[in-house]
């Protein structure tokens, strides 16, 4: 008789707080959806931030069918019922993740947004109900409330990158750790390697030519668009595709690598390249147009893989990349080794970020220009890479990938 009471303050004690732990595990994987979901379009323009909020609230939205609730589908986070309420802070935004981090829950300084916000932090309050609690005077409102909040944002640079172009072009100034030597902002003309004079001009409305090569990742052991002009293709249009050998789908910082076998280089006056360099243009050209331009009929099985490509949201000629509204399928991560090799391994010192332009002003990539050139606006290390690891080299500067901070 006197254990019994003891007995069930112990059973009221274990039922409230196995709950409290339930809702707040649960609001941790709603608060670390929603912070992964928004992250991903931090890319460095002045929309992001809005697109952002826009996915992290898809995360919760339980008419979109992967929206998190809390307490086994109890009331959806943001909503309140007679006894419980629930809310979502708006996102705050943050350059750096030690600023995201270590901000004090009430504060706002340090927040920015549009081109700089690289970190994203959602804060979700809501109110855990009581049974037994609410039989003692310090739980008479039957409800406790609970904070949870989370940090994602850009990693630090990755050593490894994974489904990225297999384009290579040489460091302009090897000792600049940011940017190689080249200018954001500026619009140049990436064009394949050539020999011998004249040199390839530049294209229109760009500054200068940088050459560039194919490193080899032809996957032999490819099942699906197996032909090498197909993965080619895969690569301009998706990037490097997947592959059950890492080595063929990723790329690691100071590695050394050769050329793409077929990918060789030819005399300049002939303004011509090799069929392979044609099926990776077409492949980019793919990110703004569907439709399968004449010269790219070699590729294997292409109006399949035109198929399966989406093109970009916005196909505007920029000069401003923080106004672009894209989706980011203009953006490729291109190599920077430490010089152009036709005979020669080459050293990888880095990974950066252009933007492909439309060709002569039209909302197309042409694949007709000779010496394989296109256009393309430098934009540096801004958009998260899909995959890849941090470790294994040591950079200060380079794109990173989403990770959960906190």
């Amino acid at each position: 008789m006197i254990l019994a009471p003891v007995l069930l303050v112990l059973m009221g004690l274990a039922v409230d707080l196995g709950r409290l732990y339930l809702i707040k595990g649960e609001l941790k994987t709603a608060a670390n959806a929603m912070a992964l979901a928004g992250a991903q379009s931090l890319v460095g323009t002045e929309q992001s931030t809005a697109l952002a909020s826009t996915n992290a609230q898809t995360a919760i939205q339980v008419a979109s069918n992967i929206g998190n609730k809390y307490d086994f589908a109890g009331i959806t986070i943001g909503q309140e019922s007679n006894l419980l309420a629930s809310s979502v802070d708006d996102p705050e935004y943050f350059d750096t993740a030690a600023s995201a981090i270590g901000e004090s829950e009430n504060a706002s300084g340090g927040t920015v947004s549009g081109a700089t916000a690289r970190h994203m932090r959602v804060t979700l309050r809501v109110e855990a109900p009581l049974i037994f609690f609410g039989l003692i005077p310090l739980g008479q409102e039957r409800k406790v409330p609970i904070v949870m909040r989370s940090v994602a944002g850009m990693s630090a640079p990755l050593c490894q990158a994974c489904g990225i172009t297999n384009i290579a072009v040489a460091a302009v100034d090897p000792a600049d750790g940011t940017d190689f030597g080249f200018i954001p902002g500026t619009r140049y003309t990436l064009g394949f390697s050539c020999t011998g004079a004249p040199n390839p001009g530049n294209l229109a409305n760009t500054t200068a030519r940088i050459p560039y090569l194919l490193l080899d990742k032809l996957d032999s052991e490819a099942q699906i668009f197996a032909d090498e002009t197909s993965q080619l293709y895969q690569i301009g249009a998706s990037g490097l595709p997947a592959s059950t050998t890492e080595a063929k789908a990723c790329f690691q910082i100071s590695s050394t690598s050769l050329i793409w076998t077929t990918a060789t280089t030819l005399a300049c006056n002939t303004n011509r390249v090799q069929p392979a360099i044609t099926a990776l243009g077409c492949g980019l050209a793919a990110r703004f147009d569907t439709a399968v331009p004449g010269a790219c009929a070699s590729v294997a099985e292409v109006d399949t893989l035109a198929s399966l490509n989406a093109v970009d949201t916005d196909l505007n000629d920029l000069d401003d990349y923080t106004q672009y509204t894209g989706n980011q399928r203009r953006v490729i991560t291109v190599l920077v080794v430490d010089a152009l090799a036709a005979n020669a391994e080459m050293t990888l010192l880095g990974f950066r970020q252009f933007l492909l332009e439309p060709s002569n002003g039209a909302a197309t990539l042409s694949v007709d220009a000779a010496n394989g050139r296109f256009p393309a606006l430098y934009i540096g290390s801004v958009v998260p890479l899909r995959q890849g690891r941090m470790s294994g080299c040591t950079i200060t500067a380079g794109p990173g990938k989403v990770v959960l901070h906190r």
